[in-house]
């Protein structure tokens, strides 16, 4: 019996491999941390490692790819609380989420046509820890956007600089648009490269239902071990006076090719009718890498201009609030 599905086994595989003219990607991550806040509360507003004193659960990442011709696929979905209910509303109870589900054509050696839902271009930071230097995530990607559905074309103008734009749904983060609206939300990127070690994206994005973000994200390797980033937005909300402005600065250095060290330096600031949030965070990082596996120790302290955003270990409101945290990332 087992011959015979040893048999079957090999006798499929073949069918897959000469089906197929590229082979399917598969990557992917699965992560896991311990927070502890010196007031005893889990209160720091960003997204993901909000469990206060626990060891809990990021997610499970699964991404496959597939490129065939001129068309290719994107399919990717994650299981856990970062890949779920910390990544999009609740939608029926659902314990998984599609991070991205796409395809595209390339029309052309310079024009590519996508359609489907998508990581949002808007931003320095992502949902996957693999793509982020940091384990806790800055308040301008927790109140930005993490997915837009829709499609997009994009051109390369040149070598060195590069346009998309496209429709997208009225709502961010949801695979489906209010059917009145539609795809109400206007997205652009400009993007540069206008000398070796230097990228730069100028991100736009404008709706009725949202709002108005223009994004600003860049990096410059400045030597072999020590590269800087910036991220810079102004959210404009439905509202009179709404949203938020910031900016995050990212400098790091690689100590070795196995331990390297960050600083998130952020300003965060919401506008006069939303939220009372005027917050300076100061995040340190540290990555150790064996093989597929990154530890990272973290120390984060929060300080907010008013004491209406934290609290102290006595329950009474505070300016500041500080925490540690042990991540641990598998990539695969």
């Amino acid at each position: 019996m087992k011959k015979v599905i040893t048999i079957l086994a090999l006798a499929l595989t073949t069918t897959v491999t000469f089906a197929q003219d590229t082979p399917l990607e598969i990557s992917g991550s699965a992560d896991l941390y311990y927070k502890y806040d010196f007031s005893k509360l889990a209160q720091i507003p960003t997204s993901f490692a909000t469990d206060q004193n626990s060891v809990s659960l990021g997610m499970i990442d699964i991404a496959l790819k597939k490129k065939t011709g001129k068309t290719s696929f994107v399919g990717e979905v994650s299981f856990g609380p970062r890949g779920a209910g910390q990544s999009i509303p609740e939608v029926g109870g659902q314990s998984f989420h599609i991070q991205n589900l796409y395809a595209a054509y390339a029309a052309s050696d310079k024009l590519t046509l996508t359609a489907g839902y998508m990581a949002t271009f808007v931003g320095y930071e992502v949902i996957s820890p693999l793509g982020n230097l940091h384990y806790s995530t800055s308040y301008l990607f927790t109140n930005g956007p993490f997915q837009n559905a829709g499609i997009k074309a994009n051109y390369a103008i040149s070598s060195k600089v590069g346009l998309m734009v496209g429709l997208f749904n009225n709502d961010w983060n949801l695979y489906q648009a209010d059917a009145d609206l539609g795809l109400n939300n206007i997205g652009a990127q400009l993007s540069l490269t206008p000398f070796e070690g230097f990228t730069a994206y100028i991100n736009y994005l404008d709706g009725s239902s949202k709002g108005t973000i223009i994004d600003l994200t860049a990096a410059y390797q400045i030597s072999e071990k020590f590269k800087l980033g910036l991220n810079a937005a102004d959210f404009a909300g439905v509202g009179e006076d709404t949203g938020y402005t910031g900016f995050a600065l990212y400098p790091s250095y690689a100590v070795s090719s196995n331990f390297g060290l960050g600083l998130r330096a952020e300003s965060f600031k919401s506008k006069k009718n939303s939220f009372d949030t005027s917050v300076t965070a100061l995040t340190l990082s540290a990555n150790l890498k064996s093989g597929g596996l990154t530890f990272i120790p973290e120390f984060r302290m929060d300080n907010n201009s008013d004491e209406i955003l934290f609290e102290d270990s006595d329950g009474a409101p505070a300016k500041s609030a500080s925490q540690i945290s042990l991540a641990v990332v598998y990539g695969f």
